[in-house]
C-alpha cells in the first residue's frame, strides 16, 4: 500500500480569453506529474474522447495538447492545488486545498464547468461552488481506474461539451 504524501499541483491552468468551457480534473495523478502535464497516464482516455468529440487527432505532446485545448476554445484545470493522497486514489483525499477558479472565470469568456469525474465534482462545489456562484456538470471519470464505462458512453457523456463551443 502506498504512503500518503503532500502533492502541490504544480502544472499551469491551460486557458486563454477565447476558452469557453473549463475542465477539472480533481488532482494530477502520480504519472501525470511524471510527464508534466494533464491526464498523463496511458490509458487515461480524456484526450481520446475529447479529441474525438471535437472531431480531431489525438494530441500527443504537452504542446500538441495545449494547442488542441486552446483551438477548441477548452481551458484545462484541476479542482485542488495541493492535498494529502494515496497514489492517484481520490478517494484517500485529505486537506484539500481549492485553486481560486476566479483566475481563469475572470479572464475567459467560460459558458460552463465540467468535472472529469464526481470527486472533482464534489470537490468543486465544496470548495469552489460557494465562491464562484457556477453549478458544474460532472462527467465521468477517463481514468483507467474506472474501467467499468466504456468508451462509447464517455464519448456520449463527454459529447456535451460541443454544445457549449459553438457560437
Amino acid at each position: 500500500m502506498q504512503n500518503v504524501e503532500l502533492v502541490t499541483h504544480d502544472f499551469q491552468p491551460v486557458y486563454d480569453k477565447q476558452s469557453r468551457i473549463l475542465m477539472l480534473g480533481t488532482m494530477p495523478s502520480p504519472k501525470s506529474r511524471e510527464v508534466g502535464f494533464y491526464y498523463g497516464h496511458p490509458r487515461n482516455r480524456f484526450w481520446k474522447v475529447v479529441s474525438d468529440v471535437c472531431g480531431e487527432e489525438i494530441p500527443v505532446t504537452r504542446e500538441d495538447k495545449i494547442a488542441f485545448s486552446l483551438r477548441n476554445h477548452i481551458a484545462v484545470w484541476d479542482v485542488l492545488a495541493g492535498c494529502e493522497i494515496r497514489g492517484a486514489d481520490d478517494s484517500s483525499i485529505r486537506n484539500p486545498v481549492a485553486n481560486d477558479m476566479n483566475l481563469i472565470l475572470r479572464r475567459a469568456d467560460i459558458r460552463a464547468i465540467f468535472a472529469t469525474g464526481s470527486k472533482a465534482a464534489q470537490l468543486y462545489r465544496r470548495y469552489c461552488y460557494p465562491e464562484t456562484g457556477i453549478e458544474i456538470i460532472c462527467l465521468p471519470s477517463t481514468s483507467p481506474a474506472n474501467c467499468t464505462v466504456s468508451y462509447e458512453k464517455l464519448y456520449e457523456a463527454y459529447s456535451v461539451i460541443t454544445q457549449y463551443l459553438k457560437d
